[in-house]
């Protein structure tokens, strides 16, 4: 368990240590380490294998840009397949495996894919589709399944909790790396509400990977200053282990924060991963660059690593991946490497520089002009071979080569509204364009900005012009200023496999190929080598493969182009966007206000959408559930009865144009709708069938109150948003849903007015004359509380919806109950609501199927021919108004107690039973303790005409076969007296 590959220094904590396997086999680490700095320290090089040709690979970076070093972490339920190495903070008893090997890291029988390389070079899955036909379906397509993919799922469901969560703040800084740093300081101390955000669980970005100094102290020490003083502040909140992962319209932006990856065991209760919807009016990108490589000759055996990983590994981890290192570079950036590294006391056997000029002021071996062209060691790097400038070559002996082409900016995040970088020649790589998502500023490298000196300055420059904020800026400490010094090199001539990108195996000649194979669009390249499709997104690979392509078009790389990148920024669990949204928490549980008080009297419950409503209210001796709901029907309808309909959608539309917008959405008339009344309104959709029913009432000249069916409120509410901004932009109307405002109850029955004079202030007048049939109003109940009042019936009863903000629900039920006790007043639930609907013939959901239109349901009347609305001229189509089509009837069996079924069909008396001759189907059932009868409501071809005909209704599954009898639908109070007394 010695770590032989472990430095001095660093910032992991030694006086700790932890125990963590990786493919069964116990290492040791310290807190600070991450699982490929433990590796590394424990001369692990070997991580895994490539995509396709399963190539031993290692790392290649520190960083999420990681192409190779994935991992599955954990095991049975836990397991988390596709991790990397590099973003994973140790933890005591870790365990880690690498995949998509078999039977073995070491021995990987697919390996023998690599001998077949000719015949699997780009665009060879492409290929297999052509010839020969036959063999796709029952030969390449198993193999190339059978082979795809790199970590293997558990097939169990994750025990893990996720969570969701929405914050707000005046700028959000996305990096905590220099720039982002000086950003937080100048709006913090401004006193603007700030969020810095950084992936890495340590803030500091590349100064913690850094040997010198800011001022008079380290950049460690500087940064440890920094972060103490922003988390003194109250106004900015650090948030580390957070990946801002893409920027979205109106100034969202979505943040991963892994709040329980570097714990053994989640605490009870504990997500291991909330997703953040952030809100802010200015953004500042500060994520900083990323090294690219350069390709040559078996560029990607385990042990070559980008030059600034090894410097990370070195100064922050206190972790070297050999005691010998090399290193290929075109920039003085790789020289800080072995310099740091030689300091460390690793020795440097050479430093390999393309450029002619290369400084040569080090304590180690500089070749100038010189070029890597070929590597050995099967399982880790072992020797480099290195062509001189007079023709000749060397060999040295080293067990990591480091490698550095030069520096990416990270632009990912101001292309995520399709803005696209544009080209910089200094630094041969791509910088953010004008088109960047609203409110987003660069500051830092990943504007181009290459120096220390450069980034804080950016960076507190960004923050105040963000802000417009005044004054000084504060003080930058002294840090380098270099310039970038660099000669653009991409890849050496004459190479046969050098790797462009190491994760999907694409190769400088599979470039070449799409060249000459006509595919040299950039994103016909990035599909035909899948080069940039892997877990990385090319952040290693992209550039180098557009230099190639512009090499071989003898075009410059901007006229090339680019691909632009999506989010997410990185790889996010599935889990985590789902959040708690999975079993019982799949869809939010809703509950009524009545909900404790129901549950208190023994309620049972059923969903209704996201609703949790009572079904029926069980007293002591009821056996059975009819028992329960034919006494509330019987008992609403014999004096008064209670029911919670907070669930119907509730939608208030105001502004000048409010009446004739609704006019327009609704089938029938509402321009003339008078102030104090309601009207019952049909909605269809845009091909002529009926979307929803409900109602409207006009409570003032520019408001009025919509009603929806429950299943429905937010499919209504997002057609009308829809009608108003793209429709009908130029109305005066605005929509809010009120559904969670207002607690809703109807009050159905003779007795129903007496009781609700009972609680409705004195001074409202609720006779029959004062409030009729289809009148609303605002009114104060229980002595002064704001209420609103509709007199509407769903029962066919005289009935009313009362209205008061949903945190005073609760107690208006129990008043309610109280007061009615002396009127016998029962609560109702959803069964005998629907009970009663059903023998007043009115359509509800089951009805409303999406299939039905205004015709069949009886209400043709309602949509008007004076006015256009929505939908009005597709529900005359010729099919939809033919003399036989579907009509609703109610449906009687001969024999009371015959059974009728929803979905049962309804045939002729005689004459075959099958769908040639259907005739009709049931849309709904039920028992009717009014009329001592099953009953039924259902669609019956030309049925307005038949009724008083005798049909039979089969259900073959169920093998029912009953004689029933067609009649009106309104099988009590067909006249309507009830409701308008």
């Amino acid at each position: 368990m010695t770590q032989t590959n472990r430095l001095n220094g660093g910032q992991i904590d030694r006086n700790t240590s932890f125990s963590f396997k990786f493919d069964g086999r116990s290492y040791s680490a310290h807190p600070g380490d991450t699982l490929a700095s433990a590796l590394l320290a424990n001369d692990v090089r070997l991580i895994g294998r490539s995509f396709k040709y399963h190539r031993p690979r290692g790392l290649l970076t520190a960083g999420s840009e990681e192409p190779n070093g994935m991992v599955e972490l954990r095991t049975g339920a836990l397991k988390e397949p596709n991790t990397r190495a590099t973003t994973i903070e140790m933890f005591d008893g870790l365990e880690a495996k690498s995949q998509n090997r078999w039977p073995s890291l070491k021995f990987d029988a697919l390996a023998v894919n690599d001998m077949f390389s000719n015949f699997l070079s780009a665009g060879f899955y492409y290929k297999t589709f052509m010839w020969p036909a036959a063999f796709w379906e029952k030969l390449y397509e198993p193999m190339i399944r059978r082979a795809a993919g790199l970590g293997s799922l558990s097939q169990e469901a994750d025990p893990d909790e996720y969570d969701k969560g929405f914050r707000h703040c005046d700028l959000l800084i996305i990096g905590a790396g220099p720039a982002g740093l000086m950003a937080a300081l100048t709006a913090g101390r401004a006193g603007a509400d700030v969020i810095l955000a950084d992936e890495d669980f340590t803030l500091g970005g590349r100064l913690n990977s850094e040997a010198f100094a800011l001022g008079d102290q380290s950049a460690q020490d500087w940064v440890a200053q920094a972060v103490a003083e922003l988390s003194s502040l109250p106004n900015v909140r650090l948030m580390p282990r957070t990946t801002v992962i893409g920027a979205f319209d109106h100034g969202v932006y979505g943040a991963v924060e892994r709040t329980g990856d570097h714990l053994a065991t989640l605490p009870a209760g504990k997500p291991r991963q909330i997703l953040w919807r952030i809100y802010t009016d200015k953004a500042l990108l500060c994520a900083g660059a990323t090294e690219r490589p350069i390709a040559f000759e078996n560029n990607d055996r385990p042990g070559i690593m980008m030059a600034s990983a090894l410097r990370t590994y070195a100064n922050r981890f206190a972790a070297t991946a050999s005691q010998r290192v090399a290193i290929f570079t075109n920039n003085d950036d790789g020289h800080r490497t072995a310099a740091d590294l030689h300091a460390k006391g690793v020795t440097i056997t050479a430093v390999v520089d393309v450029r002619e000029d290369a400084p040569t002021c080090y304590d180690y071996e500089v070749l100038k002009g010189a070029q890597v062209i070929d590597t050995k060691g099967r399982h880790g790097l072992t020797f480099v071979e290195v062509a001189l400038t007079d023709g000749s070559t060397r060999t040295l002996e080293c067990g990591a080569l480091g490698v550095s082409g030069g520096w990416n900016p990270n632009v990912h995040m101001t292309c995520h509204q399709r803005g696209r970088p544009v080209w910089n020649d200094a630094l041969a790589a791509f910088v953010p364009g004008e088109n960047l998502p609203v409110g987003l500023s660069v500051a830092g490298a990943a504007n181009g900005v290459m120096s220390t000196h450069g980034a804080l300055q950016s960076g507190a420059e960004s923050a105040a012009n963000a802000l417009e904020l005044t004054g000084v800026l504060p003080d930058l400490p002294e840090a380098e200023d270099a310039p970038v010094s660099q000669t653009p090199f991409w890849y050496v001539e004459g190479c046969k496999r050098a790797w462009v990108d190491q994760q999907n195996d694409v190769t400088v000649k599979d470039v070449k190929l799409s060249y000459q194979e006509g595919f040299r669009s950039v994103e016909h390249l990035k599909r035909y080598t899948t080069l940039g499709m892997a877990t990385d997104q090319g952040k290693t690979s992209n550039i180098t493969g557009l230099a190639i392509m512009a090499e071989v078009t003898g075009k410059s790389i901007p006229e090339v182009g680019t691909t632009i990148f999506r989010p997410p920024y990185t790889p996010v669990p599935i889990g985590t966007f789902a959040g708690r949204m999975k079993g019982q928490e799949f869809h939010p549980t809703r509950l009524t206000p009545s909900h404790y008080w129901a549950k208190e009297r023994g309620a049972v419950f059923v969903e209704v959408g996201n609703w949790l409503r009572a079904q029926w209210f069980p007293l002591p001796g009821e056996t059975h559930w009819r028992q329960s709901v034919d006494r509330e029907v019987r008992q609403t309808r014999a004096s008064v009865g209670v029911c919670d309909c907070t669930t119907l959608g509730k939608i208030d539309v105001q502004g000048t144009d409010a009446a004739e917008f609704l006019n327009r959405i609704y089938a029938n008339g509402f321009a003339k709708l008078a102030v104090g009344k309601t009207r019952y309104g049909l909605m269809l959709r845009e091909d002529g069938m009926v979307m929803d029913d409900g109602t409207a009432a006009r409570l003032a000249e520019d408001h009025f109150v919509v009603t929806t069916t429950t299943a429905n409120a937010v499919s209504v509410y997002r057609h009308m948003e829809f009608a108003r901004q793209c429709l009908y932009p130029d109305m005066d109307v605005q929509l809010i849903s009120t559904t969670e405002a207002w607690a809703q109850y109807a009050v159905a029955g003779p007795n129903s007015r007496k009781l609700l004079q009972k609680i409705v202030d004195p001074e409202f007048d609720l006779s029959n004359d004062a409030f009729p049939f289809m009148a609303c109003g605002n009114v104060t109940v229980c002595g002064g509380l704001r209420a609103r009042l509709f007199r509407i019936s769903f029962s066919g009863e005289l009935a009313y919806e009362i209205a008061v903000p949903s945190r005073y629900g609760d107690a208006l039920m129990q008043r309610l109950m109280a007061e009615g006790e002396e009127f016998d007043v029962t609560p109702y639930g959803t069964e005998a609501l629907g009970v009663m609907r059903v023998e007043k013939g009115h359509a509800a959901g089951s009805e409303l199927n999406g299939t039905t239109t205004a015709l069949n349901l009886g209400l043709g009347k309602m949509v008007s021919k004076k006015k256009d609305s929505i939908g009005s001229v597709l529900s005359e189509r010729e099919a939809l108004v033919e003399p036989d089509v579907l009509r609703l009837v109610g449906i009687k069996p001969l024999q009371p107690e015959d059974k009728v079924t929803a979905g049962g069909h309804l045939m002729n008396p005689d004459g075959p039973i099958d769908a040639a001759h259907d005739q009709g189907y049931v849309t709904s059932a039920v028992y009717s303790p009014i009329l001592n009868s099953n009953i039924g409501l259902g669609l019956v071809k030309n049925g307005a005409e038949r009724l008083g005909e005798k049909m039979r209704l089969v259900s073959p599954l169920t093998d029912l076969t009953v004689e029933v009898e067609l009649v009106s639908a309104h099988f009590v109070d067909p006249e309507g007296e009830r409701l308008r007394a």
